[in-house]
C-alpha cells in the first residue's frame, strides 16, 4: 500500500497531513436522480451532488455515498431510483442510520484509526452520530462545506478549477 503523505488543503480552518490512501469521502444523496436504475455514482442528477462527486474525486482516494434509503453506498453500486430522505425522520431512526452507516465503514475499512472522512452532506446525515462515531472511532472529521449555506456550496463546487 502506498503511503505516501499528502497536503490536502480545503479552508484556513483545515490543514490536515494524512496518508493520501485513507482520505474517504462520503457524500450526501439528494431528491434529484434519474428515472431509471443506474450506478450510485451516477443516479443522482443535482448540481449540488455533481460538485460534491467532483470535489471528493480529486480529494479522496476513495469515496462513498450516503444514502437515506440505502445506508453507505459504493459509487459502483447499481441503485433503483427511490424517494426517501432524513429530512423528515426523527432524532431515533436518524441515530439507527448513523449506527448502521457506521457499522458499514467498519466492514468496508477495518479500523478508522487515522482515516480522514471528507464528509459532504448536510447534518441530516452527519449530526446523529457519524461525525461523533467515526470521531470515536479514532477517525477524523473534516466538513469542507461547514455552514455554508446552499448557495455558497454550489458557488463553491463550481468556481474550484482542478486543473491547478
Amino acid at each position: 500500500m502506498d503511503e505516501r503523505l499528502c497536503f490536502i488543503r480545503h479552508s484556513a480552518r483545515h490543514n490536515l497531513l494524512v496518508p493520501e490512501s485513507r482520505q474517504i469521502g462520503l457524500v450526501g444523496c439528494v431528491k434529484s436522480k434519474h428515472d431509471k436504475p443506474m450506478a450510485a455514482r451516477d443516479l443522482y442528477t443535482s448540481p449540488l451532488f455533481r460538485g460534491r462527486r467532483r470535489y471528493v474525486e480529486h480529494t479522496c482516494k476513495r469515496w462513498f455515498v450516503l444514502s437515506a434509503k440505502h445506508g453507505l453506498v459504493d459509487p459502483d453500486t447499481v441503485l433503483e431510483p427511490y424517494d426517501e430522505t432524513l429530512k423528515n425522520a426523527g432524532r431515533g431512526e436518524r441515530q439507527r442510520w448513523s449506527a448502521a452507516v457506521l457499522n458499514a465503514l467498519k466492514v468496508e475499512l477495518g479500523s478508522l484509526s487515522s482515516t480522514v472522512f471528507e464528509i459532504h452532506a448536510r447534518d441530516d446525515y452527519r449530526g446523529f452520530g457519524l461525525v461523533d462515531g467515526i470521531r470515536e472511532l479514532g477517525g477524523q472529521v473534516i466538513v469542507p462545506t461547514d455552514r455554508l449555506s446552499l448557495e455558497q456550496q454550489l458557488a463553491l463546487y463550481r468556481t474550484i478549477d482542478w486543473a491547478k
